[in-house]
């Protein structure tokens, strides 16, 4: 293989996990119950109990994501228990009749959670007298130790970085997604890793911590930080990003050079632990096999990243600040929307505003590289504003391009009353209800709510020029900027829920797009959530939690 037959292929999957009016993806076609993964991976060693913590200082939803705003908490048993509670923990447990499943913090498509998170960190006072490497297990809420290492390894780590830093580490397990999804799984992990980043970002932001994305650590240097150089078959999982977490300060430079011997001393050492076996039988998804390989990263320095300034910050007022910490448990998935409420125009624009990159606004600063993801956005009841398509352009770079992309009759004028600094354009004024509706597969929950939207994303060009590693990463952002939007529509009143299943280039004729320049990534809706009364919504850790063994299958 060469580097322009591997991007080739790369174009070659996005064109075949596609759907369309007349056909789907390649997929298993029903659910094979029988076979339904297990959600909860565990390596049966020792654990660390996490402490569940429910009398944290109450901080503003508006006020804390905007950095520097929260108090600086030290690293202990106590904070780094919260982190993971309000990140990657259990929200709910939700039964109906005989079946029970459990819903977390970090969204993921059909709740399957294909995402493990692992703790690198030093010693920790009333948690770790040497320096770990332990796996997040959610539903008991523990670290399970996979190896305890030296003093001086961990020196030699985390040098680089501010005092009292600290890893996070995330892996995919593609058969998870793709025992429901088939073909189209990959995308849809990678959508998980974008919102469990920034889910972690946001529960960091609580303790006065700031997080980024490092862009040198490679696949196979991850694998050897994590030990998962000797997993092999279907439930494997696959190394995919590191996330370094630093105390009171923004990490200036992302790319604090980790030398590669570093990771390899890793290599020689003994992790402990078997992984459980998540499913008594698999089906082989070629596709998503090979893309697991080929997207696999090399040791590197930081790309040749485009220019870009994000803004300072929201100048859109909040007349109560809601608690974040509440809208983050909160959080749920809408199944249906009413169809009848209209959003205040002032909670829109203040909704749409946060979901552009700012410099003071957690997490945009995750990430190292420029925004790629821009909204087309089907309004249908936001009072003031005729129903319609509308663009929100994210990185004012591409809005040259993106109209030369575009249908011509197209109009882009800003609304009347749109804050003058909002790059939100109308395209075409119309009731936009059932074409939302057919692109998104059919479901109603798309022309139900006050808008839908879909994430249009820089594509063919950062893929040819960095290879086909960043094919994933494109769906870390819609993922991350996913994940803002849920905890956006609740904080204001609302509720979300992101969409996998779209007819890709149907969306792609609803703008005129005719290339792979741009491609749509991923799909939302926001509104009112009609709940099934018939559900029953149980704690997530109730008196009797630890002692918990079954899972639910929802």
């Amino acid at each position: 293989m060469n580097f322009k037959e591997d991007v080739r292929q790369v174009f070659e999957y996005h064109n075949l996990s596609k759907h369309g009016f007349q056909f789907y993806a390649p997929g298993p076609g029903y659910l094979d119950w029988a076979n339904q993964p297990n959600p909860f991976r565990k390596y049966g060693v020792e654990e660390i109990a996490l402490e569940l913590v429910q009398d944290a200082e109450p901080l503003g939803y508006d006020s804390t994501l905007r950095l520097g705003q929260a108090p600086l908490s030290t690293i202990s048993h106590r904070s780094v228990s919260q982190l993971f509670q309000d990140s990657l923990g259990l929200s709910v447990w939700k039964s109906y009749l005989d079946s029970t499943w459990a819903l977390r913090m970090n969204a993921s498509s059909g709740n399957l959670h294909p995402t493990e998170g692992y703790l690198i960190s030093g010693k920790v006072e009333g948690m770790s007298s040497t320096p770990i490497v332990a796996h997040y297990a959610p539903r008991e809420h523990v670290l399970e130790i996979r190896l305890k290492f030296s003093d001086e390894l961990w020196n030699s780590l985390i040098q680089p970085f501010p005092e009292g830093s600290f890893f996070i580490a995330l892996t995919s397990i593609h058969w998870r997604e793709a025992w429901k999804y088939g073909e189209r799984a990959f995308r849809y992990c990678h959508h998980d890793v974008g919102h469990a980043i920034a889910a972690i970002a946001i529960a960091a932001s609580q303790l006065g911590w700031q997080v980024s994305l490092l862009d040198q650590p490679g696949t196979f240097e991850l694998e050897a930080l994590l030990g998962l150089g000797s997993q092999r078959g279907p439930d494997n999982e696959h190394a995919d990003c590191l996330l370094v977490v630093v105390p009171n300060k923004q990490l200036e430079n992302k790319l604090a050079l980790i030398p590669t011997d570093i990771f390899h001393e890793f290599s020689k050492l003994h992790f402990e632990g078997t992984p459980n076996r998540l499913s008594p039988e698999h089906v082989h998804w070629p596709w998503v096999e090979k893309m697991g390989g080929m997207t696999k990263r090399s040791f590197q320095s930081l790309p040749p990243w485009e220019k870009f300034v994000p803004r300072v910050g929201s100048n859109l007022p909040w007349e109560n600040d809601p608690s974040l910490r509440k809208i983050i448990h909160q959080r749920r998935s809408a199944v249906a929307m009413d169809g009848q409420t209209w959003m205040e125009l002032p909670t829109f624009y203040r909704l749409i505003e946060n979901l552009l990159p700012s410099k003071r606004r957690v997490p945009f600063q995750v990430l190292s590289w420029p925004p790629l993801v821009h909204f087309l956005m089907f309004v249908h009841r936001v009072k003031g504003l005729d129903a319609g398509y509308y663009f929100l352009v994210r990185n004012g770079n591409d809005l040259g391009e993106l109209k030369d992309s575009c249908h011509r009759e197209f109009t882009w004028e800003k609304p009347s009353h749109c804050p003058s600094e909002l790059p939100f354009f109308c395209l075409l004024k119309a009731d936009v209800r059932e074409t939302a509706r057919a692109v998104s597969c059919g479901q109603e929950i798309a022309a139900d709510g006050c808008f839908s939207l879909g994430m249009i994303t820089k594509f063919e060009e950062p893929i040819q020029k960095y290879g086909p590693w960043f094919y994933p990463q494109l769906y870390w952002e819609c993922g991350l900027v996913g994940q803002v939007l849920y905890l956006e529509s609740e904080a204001n009143g609302f509720r979300s829920t992101g969409i996998g299943c779209f007819f890709d280039d149907p969306v792609h004729q609803v703008l005129g797009l005719k290339s792979l320049n741009y491609q749509s990534l991923y799909h939302f809706t926001v509104g009112i959530s009609v709940e099934d009364s018939q559900i029953q919504t149980l704690p997530p850790y109730d008196s009797s939690w630890r002692s918990k063994k079954g899972y639910g299958r929802g």
